[in-house]
Protein backbone atom coordinates (compact mmCIF):
# COMPACT_ATOMS: atom_id res chain seq x y z
CA UNK A 1 0.00 0.00 0.00
CA UNK A 2 1.02 3.41 -0.03
CA UNK A 3 3.40 5.08 2.39
CA UNK A 4 1.04 7.63 3.15
CA UNK A 5 -1.74 5.77 3.05
CA UNK A 6 -0.36 3.31 5.94
CA UNK A 7 -0.02 5.92 8.37
CA UNK A 8 -3.46 6.56 10.35
CA UNK A 9 -5.15 9.66 9.75
CA UNK A 10 -5.27 11.99 12.46
CA UNK A 11 -8.38 13.55 14.03
CA UNK A 12 -33.50 30.34 -18.40
CA UNK A 13 -35.75 27.52 -19.44
CA UNK A 14 -33.25 27.19 -22.39
CA UNK A 15 -32.92 23.35 -23.77
CA UNK A 16 -30.07 21.49 -25.22
CA UNK A 17 -31.26 21.23 -29.28
CA UNK A 18 -29.38 18.25 -31.12
CA UNK A 19 -28.19 15.16 -29.58
CA UNK A 20 -25.30 12.88 -29.89
CA UNK A 21 -26.28 8.78 -30.39
CA UNK A 22 -26.98 6.61 -27.62
CA UNK A 23 -25.83 3.40 -27.64
CA UNK A 24 -26.27 2.46 -24.37
CA UNK A 25 -28.70 -0.83 -24.38
CA UNK A 26 -31.67 -0.40 -21.84
CA UNK A 27 -30.46 0.13 -18.21
CA UNK A 28 -30.54 -2.87 -16.09
CA UNK A 29 -29.37 -3.81 -12.67
CA UNK A 30 -26.61 -6.68 -11.60
CA UNK A 31 -27.20 -8.22 -8.61
CA UNK A 32 -25.71 -11.78 -8.38
CA UNK A 33 -27.90 -14.05 -7.05
CA UNK A 34 -28.64 -14.23 -3.71
CA UNK A 35 -29.53 -17.12 -1.43
CA UNK A 36 -31.84 -14.60 0.84
CA UNK A 37 -35.07 -13.79 0.16
CA UNK A 38 -34.79 -10.50 1.06
CA UNK A 39 -32.11 -9.48 -0.75
CA UNK A 40 -34.51 -9.47 -3.86
CA UNK A 41 -32.95 -11.96 -6.26
CA UNK A 42 -32.57 -11.05 -9.43
CA UNK A 43 -34.61 -7.69 -9.50
CA UNK A 44 -34.84 -5.41 -12.63
CA UNK A 45 -34.87 -2.05 -11.87
CA UNK A 46 -38.51 -0.18 -10.81
CA UNK A 47 -40.60 1.16 -13.76
CA UNK A 48 -39.82 4.50 -11.68
CA UNK A 49 -36.13 4.31 -12.46
CA UNK A 50 -36.61 3.19 -16.40
CA UNK A 51 -38.52 6.28 -17.66
CA UNK A 52 -37.68 9.78 -17.19
CA UNK A 53 -39.10 11.62 -15.05
CA UNK A 54 -40.69 15.04 -15.67
CA UNK A 55 -37.87 17.67 -15.17
CA UNK A 56 -38.84 19.40 -12.44
CA UNK A 57 -38.58 23.70 -12.71
CA UNK A 58 -35.37 25.11 -12.58
CA UNK A 59 -34.88 27.29 -9.56
CA UNK A 60 -34.29 31.02 -8.94
CA UNK A 61 -31.86 33.19 -8.10
CA UNK A 62 -33.81 33.83 -5.12
CA UNK A 63 -33.83 30.41 -4.17
CA UNK A 64 -29.96 30.19 -3.48
CA UNK A 65 -29.73 33.15 -0.79
CA UNK A 66 -31.09 30.39 1.98
CA UNK A 67 -27.58 28.86 1.05
CA UNK A 68 -24.88 31.23 0.10
CA UNK A 69 -26.95 34.44 1.43
CA UNK A 70 -28.62 37.33 -0.08
CA UNK A 71 -25.23 39.49 -0.52
CA UNK A 72 -24.20 36.85 -3.08
CA UNK A 73 -27.11 37.05 -5.34
CA UNK A 74 -27.20 40.94 -5.39
CA UNK A 75 -23.47 40.69 -6.40
CA UNK A 76 -24.46 38.38 -9.35
CA UNK A 77 -27.01 41.00 -10.38
CA UNK A 78 -24.92 43.64 -10.25
CA UNK A 79 -22.05 41.81 -12.42
CA UNK A 80 -25.04 40.74 -15.05
CA UNK A 81 -26.48 44.61 -15.09
CA UNK A 82 -23.53 45.88 -17.90
CA UNK A 83 -24.42 42.36 -19.97
CA UNK A 84 -27.83 42.85 -20.34
CA UNK A 85 -29.07 41.50 -23.55
CA UNK A 86 -25.61 40.50 -24.48
CA UNK A 87 -25.79 36.65 -25.19
CA UNK A 88 -23.55 33.49 -24.62
CA UNK A 89 -23.55 30.37 -26.94
CA UNK A 90 -22.70 27.09 -24.94
CA UNK A 91 -21.73 23.98 -26.79
CA UNK A 92 -20.34 20.36 -25.81
CA UNK A 93 -21.23 16.65 -27.03
CA UNK A 94 -23.77 15.48 -25.24
CA UNK A 95 -26.83 16.66 -23.67
CA UNK A 96 -27.05 13.76 -21.05
CA UNK A 97 -24.13 12.28 -18.95
CA UNK A 98 -21.54 13.62 -17.62
CA UNK A 99 -20.50 16.93 -15.50
CA UNK A 100 -20.57 19.14 -18.27
CA UNK A 101 -24.56 18.56 -19.21
CA UNK A 102 -25.40 18.29 -15.94
CA UNK A 103 -23.47 22.00 -15.22
CA UNK A 104 -24.99 23.34 -18.21
CA UNK A 105 -28.32 22.26 -17.75
CA UNK A 106 -28.42 25.15 -14.52
CA UNK A 107 -26.10 27.63 -15.73
CA UNK A 108 -27.77 28.27 -18.86
CA UNK A 109 -31.39 28.67 -17.23
CA UNK A 110 -29.67 31.00 -14.57
CA UNK A 111 -27.91 33.72 -16.95
CA UNK A 112 -30.76 33.88 -18.84
CA UNK A 113 -32.59 34.77 -15.85
CA UNK A 114 -29.84 37.58 -14.97
CA UNK A 115 -30.58 38.80 -18.84
CA UNK A 116 -27.88 37.43 -20.14
CA UNK A 117 -29.56 35.23 -23.02
CA UNK A 118 -27.63 31.71 -22.93
CA UNK A 119 -28.41 28.83 -25.46
CA UNK A 120 -26.67 25.37 -25.45
CA UNK A 121 -26.01 23.68 -28.50
CA UNK A 122 -24.98 19.55 -28.38
CA UNK A 123 -22.68 18.71 -31.59
CA UNK A 124 -23.81 15.53 -33.14
CA UNK A 125 -21.77 12.53 -35.03
CA UNK A 126 -22.20 8.74 -35.89
CA UNK A 127 -19.95 6.24 -34.02
CA UNK A 128 -16.74 6.59 -35.98
CA UNK A 129 -16.55 10.21 -34.62
CA UNK A 130 -17.06 9.85 -31.11
CA UNK A 131 -14.88 6.59 -30.98
CA UNK A 132 -12.20 8.88 -32.35
CA UNK A 133 -12.98 11.75 -29.84
CA UNK A 134 -12.82 8.79 -27.07
CA UNK A 135 -9.73 7.73 -28.05
CA UNK A 136 -8.62 11.51 -28.15
CA UNK A 137 -10.00 12.23 -24.81
CA UNK A 138 -7.81 9.02 -23.16
CA UNK A 139 -4.98 10.10 -25.20
CA UNK A 140 -4.80 13.67 -23.70
CA UNK A 141 -5.15 12.04 -20.32
CA UNK A 142 -1.93 10.18 -20.58
CA UNK A 143 -2.70 6.98 -22.33
CA UNK A 144 -1.15 5.99 -25.36
CA UNK A 145 -2.71 6.30 -29.12
CA UNK A 146 -1.53 6.12 -32.41
CA UNK A 147 -2.92 8.77 -34.12
CA UNK A 148 -4.09 8.31 -38.01
CA UNK A 149 -4.84 9.93 -40.67
CA UNK A 150 -8.14 8.42 -40.77
CA UNK A 151 -8.98 9.42 -37.00
CA UNK A 152 -7.97 13.04 -38.50
CA UNK A 153 -10.12 13.06 -41.10
CA UNK A 154 -13.05 11.92 -39.30
CA UNK A 155 -12.72 14.58 -36.89
CA UNK A 156 -12.51 17.20 -39.03
CA UNK A 157 -15.37 15.46 -41.09
CA UNK A 158 -17.84 15.82 -38.17
CA UNK A 159 -16.40 19.51 -37.00
CA UNK A 160 -17.61 20.84 -40.34
CA UNK A 161 -20.57 19.24 -40.85
CA UNK A 162 -21.53 20.61 -36.90
CA UNK A 163 -20.44 23.69 -38.58
CA UNK A 164 -22.51 23.69 -41.28
CA UNK A 165 -25.20 23.04 -38.92
CA UNK A 166 -24.72 26.11 -36.55
CA UNK A 167 -24.97 29.20 -36.28
CA UNK A 168 -22.80 31.52 -33.56
CA UNK A 169 -24.62 35.02 -33.28
CA UNK A 170 -23.33 35.02 -29.93
CA UNK A 171 -21.26 38.08 -28.08
CA UNK A 172 -19.67 35.07 -26.18
CA UNK A 173 -19.36 31.36 -27.70
CA UNK A 174 -17.86 28.35 -25.29
CA UNK A 175 -16.93 25.25 -26.96
CA UNK A 176 -16.61 22.76 -24.41
CA UNK A 177 -14.32 20.28 -24.29
CA UNK A 178 -12.32 18.63 -27.07
CA UNK A 179 -14.52 17.52 -29.20
CA UNK A 180 -16.26 20.23 -30.89
CA UNK A 181 -12.85 21.88 -30.54
CA UNK A 182 -13.11 22.52 -34.69
CA UNK A 183 -15.81 24.70 -34.69
CA UNK A 184 -13.66 27.95 -34.05
CA UNK A 185 -12.71 27.53 -37.68
CA UNK A 186 -15.98 29.84 -37.65
CA UNK A 187 -14.52 32.65 -35.66
CA UNK A 188 -13.80 35.05 -38.54
CA UNK A 189 -17.69 34.85 -39.70
CA UNK A 190 -18.70 35.92 -36.14
CA UNK A 191 -18.53 39.15 -33.63
CA UNK A 192 -18.28 37.02 -31.16
CA UNK A 193 -15.78 36.20 -28.04
CA UNK A 194 -14.57 32.44 -28.45
CA UNK A 195 -13.48 30.77 -25.11
CA UNK A 196 -12.45 27.47 -25.38
CA UNK A 197 -13.36 25.44 -21.61
CA UNK A 198 -11.82 22.10 -20.91
CA UNK A 199 -12.80 19.91 -18.36
CA UNK A 200 -10.12 16.99 -18.55
CA UNK A 201 -6.57 16.43 -17.43
CA UNK A 202 -4.52 18.01 -19.68
CA UNK A 203 -1.18 17.65 -17.02
CA UNK A 204 0.56 14.53 -19.50
CA UNK A 205 -1.05 14.61 -22.63
CA UNK A 206 -0.07 12.32 -25.36
CA UNK A 207 1.99 14.63 -27.80
CA UNK A 208 0.63 13.66 -31.65
CA UNK A 209 -2.57 14.35 -29.98
CA UNK A 210 -2.31 17.47 -28.28
CA UNK A 211 -0.13 18.57 -31.39
CA UNK A 212 -2.98 18.08 -33.79
CA UNK A 213 -5.74 20.10 -31.37
CA UNK A 214 -3.21 22.71 -30.43
CA UNK A 215 -3.74 25.02 -33.02
CA UNK A 216 -7.43 24.93 -32.85
CA UNK A 217 -7.31 26.23 -29.31
CA UNK A 218 -5.22 29.00 -30.03
CA UNK A 219 -7.67 30.28 -32.32
CA UNK A 220 -9.99 30.85 -29.31
CA UNK A 221 -9.41 34.23 -27.29
CA UNK A 222 -9.02 32.46 -23.65
CA UNK A 223 -8.71 28.68 -22.47
CA UNK A 224 -10.25 27.82 -18.93
CA UNK A 225 -9.13 24.66 -16.81
CA UNK A 226 -9.68 22.92 -14.14
CA UNK A 227 -6.93 22.68 -11.97
CA UNK A 228 -3.67 24.85 -12.41
CA UNK A 229 -1.92 21.66 -12.98
CA UNK A 230 -3.60 21.67 -16.37
CA UNK A 231 -2.16 24.66 -17.93
CA UNK A 232 -0.47 24.51 -21.29
CA UNK A 233 2.06 26.26 -22.93
CA UNK A 234 -0.01 28.13 -25.36
CA UNK A 235 -0.38 31.67 -27.15
CA UNK A 236 -3.81 32.86 -25.47
CA UNK A 237 -4.52 33.80 -21.53
CA UNK A 238 -5.44 30.78 -19.55
CA UNK A 239 -8.18 31.01 -16.86
CA UNK A 240 -8.70 28.73 -13.67
CA UNK A 241 -12.69 27.90 -13.31
CA UNK A 242 -13.76 25.32 -10.86
CA UNK A 243 -16.56 22.94 -12.07
CA UNK A 244 -19.56 23.67 -9.19
CA UNK A 245 -22.60 21.23 -8.48
CA UNK A 246 -26.20 23.14 -8.00
CA UNK A 247 -27.28 22.60 -4.52
CA UNK A 248 -30.37 22.58 -5.30
CA UNK A 249 -31.06 20.15 -8.11
CA UNK A 250 -32.44 17.04 -8.24
CA UNK A 251 -29.25 15.16 -7.30
CA UNK A 252 -28.41 17.14 -4.34
CA UNK A 253 -31.04 18.96 -3.13
CA UNK A 254 -32.19 17.69 0.87
CA UNK A 255 -34.03 14.66 0.88
CA UNK A 256 -36.62 13.09 3.70
CA UNK A 257 -35.42 9.72 4.97
CA UNK A 258 -38.36 8.33 3.66
CA UNK A 259 -36.85 9.05 0.00
CA UNK A 260 -33.88 7.74 0.80
CA UNK A 261 -35.36 4.56 2.12
CA UNK A 262 -37.15 3.72 -0.93
CA UNK A 263 -34.64 3.80 -3.23
CA UNK A 264 -32.57 1.44 -0.72
CA UNK A 265 -35.63 -0.84 -0.82
CA UNK A 266 -35.82 -0.59 -4.93
CA UNK A 267 -32.54 -1.77 -5.09
CA UNK A 268 -31.85 -4.20 -1.88
CA UNK A 269 -29.77 -2.45 -0.12
CA UNK A 270 -29.38 -3.29 3.73
CA UNK A 271 -29.23 0.62 5.23
CA UNK A 272 -28.24 -1.57 8.77
CA UNK A 273 -24.74 -2.53 7.34
CA UNK A 274 -22.30 0.30 5.75
CA UNK A 275 -22.16 0.88 2.76
CA UNK A 276 -19.19 2.08 0.44
CA UNK A 277 -20.38 3.63 -2.59
CA UNK A 278 -18.61 4.79 -5.87
CA UNK A 279 -20.87 6.62 -8.70
CA UNK A 280 -19.43 7.16 -12.16
CA UNK A 281 -19.89 6.16 -15.14
CA UNK A 282 -18.72 2.86 -16.16
CA UNK A 283 -14.94 4.23 -17.50
CA UNK A 284 -11.67 2.79 -16.77
CA UNK A 285 -10.67 6.14 -15.72
CA UNK A 286 -12.68 5.88 -12.76
CA UNK A 287 -11.32 1.94 -11.87
CA UNK A 288 -14.56 0.98 -11.27
CA UNK A 289 -12.72 -2.79 -11.23
CA UNK A 290 -10.20 -1.41 -8.69
CA UNK A 291 -12.51 -0.38 -6.22
CA UNK A 292 -14.05 -3.83 -6.36
CA UNK A 293 -10.48 -5.12 -5.40
CA UNK A 294 -10.38 -2.77 -2.80
CA UNK A 295 -13.42 -3.27 -1.22
CA UNK A 296 -12.32 -6.83 -1.20
CA UNK A 297 -9.23 -6.23 0.73
CA UNK A 298 -11.27 -4.49 3.10
CA UNK A 299 -14.19 -6.71 3.42
CA UNK A 300 -11.64 -9.22 4.90
CA UNK A 301 -11.50 -6.92 8.41
CA UNK A 302 -15.07 -5.10 8.10
CA UNK A 303 -18.16 -5.78 7.55
CA UNK A 304 -19.77 -3.67 4.27
CA UNK A 305 -21.44 -4.20 1.12
CA UNK A 306 -20.41 -2.14 -1.73
CA UNK A 307 -22.49 -0.05 -4.43
CA UNK A 308 -21.22 1.16 -7.94
CA UNK A 309 -24.14 3.35 -9.21
CA UNK A 310 -23.31 4.42 -12.53
CA UNK A 311 -24.02 4.42 -16.50
CA UNK A 312 -22.97 5.79 -19.94
CA UNK A 313 -23.12 9.03 -22.03
CA UNK A 314 -23.56 9.40 -25.49
CA UNK A 315 -20.31 10.48 -26.61
CA UNK A 316 -18.70 7.04 -24.61
CA UNK A 317 -18.81 4.14 -26.72
CA UNK A 318 -16.52 1.73 -23.87
CA UNK A 319 -19.26 1.93 -21.39
CA UNK A 320 -20.79 -1.13 -22.22
CA UNK A 321 -16.81 -3.33 -22.16
CA UNK A 322 -15.81 -1.51 -18.83
CA UNK A 323 -19.23 -3.00 -17.06
CA UNK A 324 -19.07 -6.41 -17.95
CA UNK A 325 -15.23 -6.29 -16.66
CA UNK A 326 -16.60 -4.63 -13.55
CA UNK A 327 -19.38 -7.36 -13.78
CA UNK A 328 -16.63 -10.28 -13.86
CA UNK A 329 -14.45 -8.99 -11.10
CA UNK A 330 -17.89 -8.74 -8.98
CA UNK A 331 -18.09 -12.49 -9.24
CA UNK A 332 -20.88 -13.75 -7.14
CA UNK A 333 -20.56 -11.70 -3.91
CA UNK A 334 -23.87 -11.03 -2.17
CA UNK A 335 -22.59 -8.11 -1.18
CA UNK A 336 -21.84 -6.19 -4.67
CA UNK A 337 -24.26 -4.51 -5.68
CA UNK A 338 -23.86 -2.95 -9.30
CA UNK A 339 -26.63 -0.31 -10.95
CA UNK A 340 -26.39 0.86 -14.48
CA UNK A 341 -28.63 3.64 -14.28
CA UNK A 342 -30.12 5.87 -17.30
CA UNK A 343 -29.12 9.57 -17.10
CA UNK A 344 -32.16 11.27 -15.35
CA UNK A 345 -31.49 8.99 -12.41
CA UNK A 346 -30.30 12.25 -10.30
CA UNK A 347 -32.85 11.23 -7.52
CA UNK A 348 -31.34 7.96 -7.20
CA UNK A 349 -28.16 8.54 -6.69
CA UNK A 350 -28.39 11.51 -4.34
CA UNK A 351 -30.38 9.03 -2.17
CA UNK A 352 -27.85 6.52 -2.86
CA UNK A 353 -24.94 9.02 -1.89
CA UNK A 354 -26.55 9.72 1.18
CA UNK A 355 -27.67 6.44 2.22
CA UNK A 356 -23.62 5.56 2.01
CA UNK A 357 -21.36 5.55 5.22
CA UNK A 358 -18.65 6.07 2.45
CA UNK A 359 -18.16 7.27 -0.91
CA UNK A 360 -15.03 6.47 -3.59
CA UNK A 361 -13.93 8.12 -6.38
CA UNK A 362 -10.93 5.89 -7.25
CA UNK A 363 -10.02 7.42 -10.44
CA UNK A 364 -7.11 7.09 -12.33
CA UNK A 365 -7.40 10.36 -14.08
CA UNK A 366 -10.24 13.21 -13.67
CA UNK A 367 -10.76 16.74 -14.97
CA UNK A 368 -12.02 17.91 -11.31
CA UNK A 369 -14.55 15.14 -10.34
CA UNK A 370 -17.89 16.64 -9.67
CA UNK A 371 -18.91 13.38 -7.45
CA UNK A 372 -16.01 14.01 -5.31
CA UNK A 373 -18.14 17.45 -4.80
CA UNK A 374 -21.35 15.76 -4.37
CA UNK A 375 -19.98 13.17 -2.01
CA UNK A 376 -18.48 16.20 -0.18
CA UNK A 377 -21.82 18.38 0.05
CA UNK A 378 -23.82 15.73 1.41
CA UNK A 379 -20.89 15.60 4.33
CA UNK A 380 -19.71 11.87 3.49
CA UNK A 381 -16.34 11.14 4.43
CA UNK A 382 -14.85 10.06 0.89
CA UNK A 383 -11.89 8.49 -0.41
CA UNK A 384 -11.01 9.90 -4.10
CA UNK A 385 -7.63 9.18 -5.87
CA UNK A 386 -5.18 12.24 -5.70
CA UNK A 387 -5.24 12.71 -9.27
CA UNK A 388 -6.54 15.72 -11.66
CA UNK A 389 -8.69 18.15 -9.71
CA UNK A 390 -9.52 16.37 -6.77
CA UNK A 391 -6.59 17.57 -4.99
CA UNK A 392 -8.51 20.53 -5.31
CA UNK A 393 -11.42 19.63 -3.33
CA UNK A 394 -9.88 16.95 -0.97
CA UNK A 395 -7.06 18.25 1.33
CA UNK A 396 -5.76 15.31 2.91
CA UNK A 397 -6.99 14.19 6.05
CA UNK A 398 -9.28 17.55 6.49
CA UNK A 399 -12.05 17.40 3.80
CA UNK A 400 -11.29 13.84 2.69
CA UNK A 401 -8.34 11.38 2.21
CA UNK A 402 -6.23 10.81 -1.35
CA UNK A 403 -4.85 7.59 -2.43
CA UNK A 404 -2.61 6.16 -4.98
CA UNK A 405 -3.31 2.72 -5.04
CA UNK A 406 -6.02 -0.33 -4.14
CA UNK A 407 -4.57 -1.01 -1.32
CA UNK A 408 -4.48 2.28 0.02
CA UNK A 409 -8.31 2.56 -0.81
CA UNK A 410 -8.39 -0.61 1.10
CA UNK A 411 -6.82 0.88 4.15
CA UNK A 412 -8.79 4.04 3.94
CA UNK A 413 -11.95 1.94 3.80
CA UNK A 414 -11.16 0.34 6.57
CA UNK A 415 -9.59 3.18 8.80
CA UNK A 416 -12.96 5.05 7.95
CA UNK A 417 -15.29 2.76 9.06
CA UNK A 418 -13.70 1.80 12.33
CA UNK A 419 -12.69 5.87 13.48
CA UNK A 420 -16.29 7.00 12.69
CA UNK A 421 -15.58 10.16 14.59
CA UNK A 422 -12.77 10.93 12.60
CA UNK A 423 -14.89 10.44 9.36
CA UNK A 424 -18.16 12.86 10.40
CA UNK A 425 -15.46 15.46 10.94
CA UNK A 426 -13.38 15.58 7.39
CA UNK A 427 -17.54 14.66 6.17
CA UNK A 428 -18.68 17.91 7.79
CA UNK A 429 -15.11 20.04 6.61
CA UNK A 430 -15.72 18.77 3.30
CA UNK A 431 -19.59 20.24 2.68
CA UNK A 432 -17.71 23.90 4.09
CA UNK A 433 -15.15 23.57 1.63
CA UNK A 434 -17.79 23.53 -1.12
CA UNK A 435 -20.04 25.74 0.05
CA UNK A 436 -17.31 28.08 0.00
CA UNK A 437 -15.98 27.24 -3.77
CA UNK A 438 -17.61 24.46 -5.81
CA UNK A 439 -21.38 25.95 -5.36
CA UNK A 440 -23.13 27.25 -8.73
CA UNK A 441 -23.63 30.55 -7.95
CA UNK A 442 -20.15 31.21 -7.54
CA UNK A 443 -19.76 29.83 -11.06
CA UNK A 444 -22.20 31.98 -12.64
CA UNK A 445 -20.08 34.91 -10.97
CA UNK A 446 -16.67 33.75 -12.70
CA UNK A 447 -18.67 33.50 -15.70
CA UNK A 448 -19.98 36.72 -15.43
CA UNK A 449 -16.61 38.44 -14.61
CA UNK A 450 -15.36 36.70 -17.64
CA UNK A 451 -17.55 38.04 -20.27
CA UNK A 452 -17.26 41.58 -18.79
CA UNK A 453 -12.95 40.95 -18.85
CA UNK A 454 -13.80 39.72 -22.80
CA UNK A 455 -16.01 42.74 -23.39
CA UNK A 456 -13.99 45.28 -22.17
CA UNK A 457 -11.02 43.80 -24.50
CA UNK A 458 -12.94 43.86 -27.68
CA UNK A 459 -14.20 47.32 -26.75
CA UNK A 460 -10.74 48.42 -26.48
CA UNK A 461 -9.27 47.09 -30.02
CA UNK A 462 -9.36 49.47 -32.67
CA UNK A 463 -12.28 49.61 -35.26
CA UNK A 464 -11.47 48.06 -38.48
CA UNK A 465 -11.04 50.16 -41.94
Amino acid sequence: MDAEDQRAPSAGTTSASGSGHDRRATPAVYVPERRLADRRIGRNLPASVLTPPAPPPPPHLDDYASIVGRAQIDALRFLAHELRGKSIKMVNSTALGGGVAEMLNRLVPLLSELQVPAHWDVITGGNDFFEVTKAFHNALHGSAYELTQAAKDIFLMYTEQNRQRMHFDEELVVIHDPQPVGLVLSRGKTRASWVWRCHIDLSNPDRKVWDFLRPFVEQYDAAIFSSQSFARQLSIPQYLFYPCIDPLSEKNRELSDAEIQQVCDDFAIDRSRPIVTQVSRFDRLKDPVGVVKAYKLAKKYVDCQLVLAGGGASDDPEGAAVLQEVRDEAGEDPDIIILDLPPWCALQINALQRASTIIVQKSLKEGFGLTVTEALWKGKPTIAGAVGGIPNQIIHKLTGVLVHSVEGCAFQIRYLLTHPEFARTIGANGREHVKENFLMTTNVKRWLLLFRLLEQAKARMPKAA
